[in-house]
């Protein structure tokens, strides 16, 4: 019997703790072939969406794929995220959650190293958009506990 992967259920579990309090989960994703997505809120091969109650429909979050509906630019859009392309989740309030390591080799769209995420800059970004990469990496990663 092979062993599960936590990453899954670390994901549901912070998932389950900001919106227990009051918090809003946004998730940061590495973009690849595998993810749907709209290309143009992509960033740097990455994107950040917010999974917070309010701003997804149909929320499923299974141990391989992460799905659900969401509005971008007041269009409905299809999501699926496979799991193994969050490299974070954390409250976009406090930057408190978790990152995950990406499994090495991964390539993204734009075939750099995996990508960076911060928080701050979130309350520029409406339910289910990006959040600006280029500031506050150091406090989101302070914040974060960097699971293998």
């Amino acid at each position: 019997m092979s062993d599960a992967s936590t990453k899954p259920y670390l994901i549901r579990a912070i998932h389950e703790w900001c919106v227990d309090q009051g918090l809003t989960p946004y998730l940061a994703v590495a973009v690849d072939g595998r993810t749907m997505v709209p290309r143009s809120f992509v960033q740097d091969g990455q994107i950040v969406l917010n999974i917070g109650p309010d701003a997804t429909q149909s929320l499923v979050m299974g141990n391989e794929l992460i799905a659900f509906q969401a509005r971008f630019g007041g269009v409905a859009q299809n999501i699926s995220v496979p799991v193994d392309n969050v490299s974070a989740i954390y409250a976009r309030e406090n930057g408190h959650g978790m990152a995950f390591e990406l499994a090495s080799g991964f390539e993204h769209e734009a075939g750099e190293d995996a990508p960076e995420f911060a928080p701050d800059g979130a309350d520029d970004a409406g339910p289910g958009q990006e959040v600006s990469t280029e500031s506050g990496k150091a406090g989101l990663r302070s914040h974060l506990k960097l699971v293998k």
